[in-house]
């Protein structure tokens, strides 16, 4: 399992260069039909990437405490450590950040499944970008009101929340989910700009 986490980790981590890579390589292809056949593959990739993102997040929620085995009950402690990083954003009530600990590690893990598998590529994408955006904003008030807390992000190593968390967390995680979202719509148009002239009436 720690091995897992550290894959899920290291993908989530260093996934961008690839997004960034594929992006220049998708410009630099200038014949439209190799393009049409390279960007399919390529988000394929991009939301196993973003897909990553979330898993290693809820990985990193509910992961056991050093020196503890996983299980239900260990699990729980982690989210109960979690909690009180939520309730340091002094946002939410103590039983609302409660509340908010333990369903959303379970919310990531569901939502990093569901980009994994490719169904509904275009609003899984949409759904990564905006929970994305809500932690930059909740990391970008908690800076603005001088709070000295951890981001409580879960990836990587422990970030106190303020510019260095908001340049990773925009780089790394929210570039390739709004990446992979523009590139599935793109990927939508082209198909239906295909198909209409094999369905328009002949003269």
């Amino acid at each position: 399992m720690n091995r897992l986490g550290w894959l899920l980790t290291l993908v989530a981590t260093y996934g961008y260069w690839f997004v960034l890579a594929a992006l220049v390589a998708t410009f630099c292809v200038r014949d439209p039909q190799k393009r049409r056949r390279l960007v399919p593959v390529l988000l394929i990739v991009g939301g196993i990437i973003v897909g990553s993102i979330f898993l290693a997040a809820a990985y990193g929620k509910m992961k056991p405490l050093p020196g503890l085995d996983w299980s239900w009950a260990s699990i729980r402690t982690s989210i109960a450590f979690f909690a009180i990083e939520v309730e340091s954003y002094q946002v939410l009530s103590p039983q609302a950040a409660n509340t908010v600990a333990h369903l959303l590690p379970f919310a990531e893990l569901i939502l990093g499944f569901w980009l994994v598998s490719g169904i509904g590529r275009r609003f899984s994408g949409i759904v990564a970008s905006l929970v994305l955006c809500g932690f930059m904003i909740a990391i970008t008030s908690a800076y603005l009101r001088g709070l000295k807390i951890d981001c409580g992000c879960g990836v990587g190593p422990p970030e106190q929340a303020g510019p260095a968390a908001l340049l990773r967390d925009g780089l790394k995680f929210l570039m390739p989910a709004v990446l992979v979202t523009i590139g599935s719509f793109w990927i939508r148009r082209q198909s239906h700009a295909a198909r209409l002239p094999a369905s328009a009436p002949s003269a």
